[in-house]
Order: structure tokens, then sequence, then C-alpha cells
């Protein structure tokens, strides 16, 4: 049988922290679907449509690695997929109580659904998306942060909506 595992997130944007738990989860599971939370409480940097479209083109040679975008109750997605697992990206400690609480909550409402908690490479251990976005919309450096073409999708956006001008006055 399959093994089919749900990497949820917003991923705005995806960082390397999350290209590096997606590639190392492929060596555990046969499949990874990438299910990019739609949260109409959230105000992103990208959209929802961006972002998958962003996640697609990384992850185009690989047949194993499905994206997609879902809204909802995580468990109706997985049942709808035919998944069980969920995997889940552990930085620190802070991030566990979060998870460690999801985790719970998605194993009440499905007693079926397990959570894999996986950490990334230590190199990627302090990036989050939100770090991110604000080192981009201040015009700082995210070579290493995010790969190179959502680095560029990056700039552009920035660029475009006139956050990434230097402060330096001479």
């Amino acid at each position: 049988m399959e093994k089919i595992a749900v990497y949820p997130g917003s991923f705005d944007p995806i960082t390397n922290g999350h290209v590096d738990i997606i590639e190392r989860g492929l060596n555990i599971f046969d499949s990874i679907i990438v299910a990019v939370l739609e949260n109409p409480k959230k105000r992103p940097l990208f959209s929802t449509e961006e972002r998958v479209i962003m996640i697609q083109d990384l992850f185009k040679d690989n047949d194993n690695v499905r994206i997609t975008s879902f809204r909802g109750l995580l468990i109706n997605f997985m049942k709808h997929n035919k998944a069980d697992i969920v995997i889940r990206g552990l930085r620190a400690i802070s991030d566990f109580e979060y998870e460690f609480q999801m985790a719970l909550m998605n194993r009440k409402l499905n007693p079926e659904i397990e959570t894999f908690f996986m950490m990334p490479n230590l190199k990627y251990t302090f990036i989050s998306s939100n770090l991110v976005k604000e080192v981009s919309s201040l015009g700082g450096c995210l070579e290493g942060l995010v790969p190179k073409e959502v680095e560029k999708q990056m700039l552009e956006k920035h660029k475009f909506s006139g956050k990434n001008k230097s402060q330096d006055k001479e």
C-alpha cells in the first residue's frame, strides 16, 4: 500500500527549510502532497494560486510531489486524498507545543491520522516565512533562505509594492 503524506502549511513563501523537509520526506514516504492552506484570516504576500505555482515550479521534475491548495479542516482534505500521515516541521522547542496540540486535535477528529514530526537541516532551523518576508521587505539578502526562483519573485513583489527601497540616504 502506498504511503501518502500531506505536508500542510501556508508556505508564504516556501523556504529552504520547507524544501529540505519535502526532499527528505520522500526518503520515507512514497509521495507527498504539499497542501497550501487558504486562510482568509491571514494577509499573505503571495496569493494562494501564486504559492501553488511557485511550489509546482520547484518540484516540476518530481512526480512524487503533488501541490494543491485547500481550505477547511485538514482531516477532511486528507480523507479526500486517501492520506493518513501529516508531516509537520519543528524548528525549535517553541514550535512543539502548538504542533503537539494540532496533532492531538487531528487524532481526536480522526484516530487514523498520524503526525510525523521532522526537523529541518540545522542550517535552516532559524528560518521562518515571516522572517523571510520581513528581511525581504527591508531590502535584506535572501540568499540561502529561499530557493532562487522564490527570491526573484519576492524581490519583484516588494519592488512593485515599493517596500524594498533602501532606507539609506547620503
